[in-house]
């Protein structure tokens, strides 16, 4: 019998070259692993790599022909081992991403766990049903909330 530990899953995930991964091949990924195995793939390094990447990808998956003249801050809050607090601007055509908390006034807020997230951002999660089972937390426009999927190219897996 094959020894599916996290800590294999760990140590094979840990290995992989994010930068190399397409949004596809990751939403494989996540797509395969349960919310628990997740969870606990998100620790440490690897969890700040991925955040990193995931974040990072965003100015490139933007749809600036579907945000039209939106201008938004949308703050997330990503909770687990530790919260990590990233920010997307959206305003003339543009999506720009910093790490931390600004002291700008957003529009929305998003508070979701790891797992949650990853399922969010890779096509595997539907934010309106995250936020009905209070999987996901919005503050805010809940308007701008559950319709920003349509602002990015989200691979399916």
């Amino acid at each position: 019998m094959a020894d599916n530990s996290s800590g294999n899953l760990t140590d094979e995930l840990s290995g992989l070259d994010f930068a190399a991964v397409s949004p596809e091949e990751f939403a494989r990924i996540v797509k395969g692993l349960s919310a628990q195995q997740l969870g606990e793939v998100m620790r440490g390094d690897l969890r700040t790599r991925v955040l990193s990447e995931v974040f990072g990808r965003m100015r490139q998956q933007f749809r600036p022909e579907a945000a039209g003249g939106l201008t938004a801050l949308i703050r997330w809050k990503i909770t687990g081992e530790t919260d990590e607090v990233y920010e997307t601007a959206i305003a003339d055509g543009a999506c720009t991403v910093s790490a931390g908390r600004s002291d700008g006034d957003p529009r929305t807020t998003l508070v979701m766990g790891d797992a949650e997230f990853l399922k969010l951002v890779s096509g595997n999660g539907n934010p309106v049903t995250m936020f009905m089972m209070r999987k996901l937390k919005v503050a805010g426009d809940v308007g701008l909330a559950s319709g920003l999927t349509r602002y990015f190219d989200i691979p399916k897996a």
